[in-house]
């Protein structure tokens, strides 16, 4: 027998970690290969974990609840058929952060690469990254490297007499040169007799660590469009019952404004793009995330190339992955992929919003409610249905100009929008 190590697994592209929401085995437990033993959460999907080999469960290093990075340790297996002693590797002693005179690992190649989780205490307690010495791989900073240097820094708060570090001129002309906003440290919230205090875990957790990335690095910009889609509720109206009737799920006004989005992504490609520091990267396929709420949380799947199908199919996918989110049954493929996000947000009775980009795409664009409202046709009043698009976007991507055009377009198909202009098959 042999003891082997099962780590955590990369769950999908650009999944750096996860999070082990709950383990589904415990020590001393007997499991096939392929066999689920933990459920972990990343900022795509919930996924099952699956065990690498057959044999006994013989530690569970990670807690419940800790966020580990791909590749990082998570339990320990003794594995049946192997020799004696043959890959036997023992339990790691929890990992320490360096101290400051030790040699730093020669390869740094991952030391600027920071997970939500570190960049969020560093920002809640003014810690300076690029000061810290990683013990992750390729030099990288982990969580417990950064939870070690709070630590440090409170102790050395509570030392009397300790005078401020001059920083070089060398030094502070780089800061200025690599300039960041400056982070201001929150206070303790007290809480008060008769609150309640709700852990913050799991998917809550990774849409809070994302929001903060998408508006720590993103300079968002908002404009906004009024559209008159009475020719559409009309279209709708005519053709819903016979609809559901043939195809067993509801024809949708989201499907028409999906519809509408994906054609005129295909003219303004910039608005299908992303940024990677020195390039913009226009994505060829126009996949679109579309938010779907299930109970208190909140999962973004994609609609793959939405340009290639009809009102029909798009209704579909909409049903199917509503449908997966609200039996649990939705799928890292399910969850990738996206490159520009169209929220729902009238489902709600919105009238006006700003979304957050969804990083790392470039725009976000809102759909508020369908409204009646009076307005002016030939120097006459008429109830029309209105609706609001606004759109957020990447400064650094976009501009004005050309997202003015795009909304242009977009109101342009919706205003004209018939059978005869807009099948639905």
């Amino acid at each position: 027998m042999g003891l082997q190590r099962i780590n955590m697994p990369q769950l999908g592209e650009s999944v750096t970690e996860g999070t082990v929401s709950t383990w589904l085995v415990k020590a001393g437990d007997h499991i096939e290969k392929y066999d689920p033993i933990a459920e972990v959460m990343t900022d795509k999907v919930n996924a099952e974990v699956p065990s690498s080999y057959t044999g006994v469960i013989k530690e569970l290093v990670a807690n419940e609840g800790d966020t580990l990075e791909v590749g990082q340790l998570m339990c320990y297996i003794e594995v049946e058929g192997a020799e004696s002693g043959e890959n036997r590797t023992q339990p790691e002693k929890p990992e320490k952060a360096p101290e400051n005179n030790a040699p730093a690992d020669k390869d740094q190649s991952m030391k600027n690469r920071y997970s939500p989780a570190v960049m969020r205490i560093a920002q809640e307690n003014d810690l300076d990254l690029t000061q810290i010495t990683g013990s992750g791989k390729g030099g990288r900073i982990t969580r417990k490297d950064v939870e070690n240097a709070v630590n440090n820094k409170d102790q050395a708060s509570n030392q009397p007499n300790v005078k401020s570090q001059q920083i070089p001129e060398e030094s502070q002309k780089e800061q200025v040169e690599d300039f960041t906003p400056p982070i201001i440290r929150r206070k303790p919230i007290k809480v008060n007799e008769g609150d309640r205090e709700i852990p913050v875990t799991g998917l809550r957790r990774t849409i809070a660590q994302n929001m903060v990335r998408s508006k720590t690095e993103i300079p968002h910009a908002w404009m906004m469009i009024e559209v008159d889609v009475t020719n559409l509720v009309a279209y709708r109206n005519a053709e819903k019952d016979q609809f559901k009737e043939n195809e067993g799920y509801n024809l949708s006004y989201f499907a028409f404004f999906l519809n509408a989005v994906a054609k005129e992504l295909k003219k303004f490609p910039e608005l299908n793009s992303c940024w990677a520091g020195d390039k913009i990267i226009q994505r060829k396929d126009i996949n679109l995330s579309i938010a779907v709420a299930h109970g208190h949380e909140l999962y973004v799947p994609v609609i793959k190339n939405v340009d290639e199908k009809s009102i029909k199919g798009i209704a579909k996918e909409i049903n199917e992955l509503s449908r997966k989110a609200r039996t649990g049954n939705l799928t890292a493929d399910d969850m990738e992929g996206g490159t520009f996000t169209v929220n729902n947000t009238g489902s709600f009775g919105s009238v006006e919003s700003m979304g957050v980009i969804n990083y790392p795409q470039s725009a976000i664009l809102q759909v508020e409610s369908i409204v009646k409202r009076p307005v002016i046709i030939n120097d006459m009043f008429a109830a029309r249905d209105m609706v609001n698009l606004c759109l957020s976007l990447d400064h650094r991507v976009l501009d004005g100009v050309i997202c003015g055009a795009f909304m242009s377009h977009v109101k342009s198909i919706l205003e004209n929008i018939s059978s005869d202009t807009t099948p639905i098959y």
